[in-house]
């Protein structure tokens, strides 16, 4: 991790991306956002070619990245936005992106995800949520690594959740084969993982350039919940003694902080922190959901963790 005074913005959590960039000039930057063609991912793609990045949306769906897109240039005037497909859960799509990714790579935001699903594992095994949520982002930016040296300045964002406090990466059964899958803590320990990349991440490649934070957006009404109905958010929020609505943000606002990690000047040089509603956050209060779990920042763990999901990658 790099210097350890905490980052102050301007910034809260009524912010929009828009208002993060208004002031920056993105013009020759190149950007891909994973999850690009809908919730805070299009919003995240909009501020920054609002910004006059090149931005490409890495999706699964084309046809939804290209109306995606048709509305980024629409709103923006920015004729720079690309669609790839990509999909995490399958390394050879990933392979396939990567290999027809060309010259350098200024801003990676690993932004798609999958949240607390039924069961459900790739072809290896892999149960889906750790394998979509960190191994293949994880495969994505190993893959771009030269591409993101290449760019002198390179920053990576790695959106987590406050669920990551439900689990630490269970490195003696990630994948459920032991233990009784249960969907939360499976999402719960994929958004660990999240945060321990930004922390090898940047132990390994800010020599590089390459800067590498975590954050947690919000509660956002998206896509992203498809699996989870009211009454599970209900248990949910009585589980951990808070019986209250969440305090929800639009898509905007969700997507204000990846844009503050992805964009802002005020990073400069700084990897390996979590940031919340636009500021980095501390460690977690008992008793309350904000900031960040001791064992996400665990320089060990991202060790232990980098290690496991390159075993995983060579098969």
């Amino acid at each position: 991790m790099t210097t350890s005074t905490p980052v102050s913005t301007p910034f809260s959590r009524e912010t929009t991306a828009l208002e993060v960039v208004r002031d920056l000039d993105l013009t020759g930057r190149r950007a891909i956002v994973t999850g690009g063609a809908s919730g805070i991912g299009v919003e995240t793609a909009r501020a920054l070619a609002a910004a006059g990045a090149d931005v490409t949306l890495a999706v699964r769906n084309p046809e939804a990245g290209q109306a995606a897109a048709t509305d980024i240039t629409g709103t923006t005037g920015n004729e720079q936005i690309l669609v790839a497909p990509l999909d995490l859960a399958d390394l050879g799509s990933v392979a396939t992106f990567v290999r027809t990714w060309d010259g350098p790579l200024h801003i990676l935001v690993n932004n798609a995800g999958i949240m607390a699903s039924p069961e459900m594992r790739t072809e290896q095994g892999w149960e889906m949520q750790f394998a979509t949520n960190h191994l293949g982002h994880f495969a994505l930016a190993t893959g771009l690594y030269r591409a993101l040296a290449a760019a002198e300045g390179a920053r990576i964002v790695s959106v987590s959740s406050s669920a990551h406090l439900r689990s630490p990466v269970v490195f003696e059964d990630i994948h459920f084969h032991q233990r009784p899958y249960e969907p939360w803590a499976a999402y719960g320990q994929s958004k660990t993982a999240n945060v321990l990349f930004a922390v090898g991440a940047t132990q390994r490649w800010a020599n590089d350039g390459i800067f590498t934070n975590a954050l947690m957006p919000g509660a956002i009404r998206t896509n992203l919940q498809r699996y989870i109905t009211d009454e599970d958010l209900a248990r949910l929020r009585a589980e951990s003694g808070g019986g209250a609505e969440p305090n929800w943000k639009n898509p905007e606002q969700g997507a204000a902080t990846s844009v503050l990690v992805a964009a802002s000047p005020l990073l400069d040089g700084v990897g390996g922190r979590y940031f919340e509603d636009c500021q980095e956050a501390g460690p977690n209060q008992p008793g309350t959901r904000t900031g960040y779990a001791p064992y996400a920042r665990d320089p060990e763990a991202a060790e232990r963790l980098w290690e496991v999901s390159e075993a995983h990658l060579r098969g």
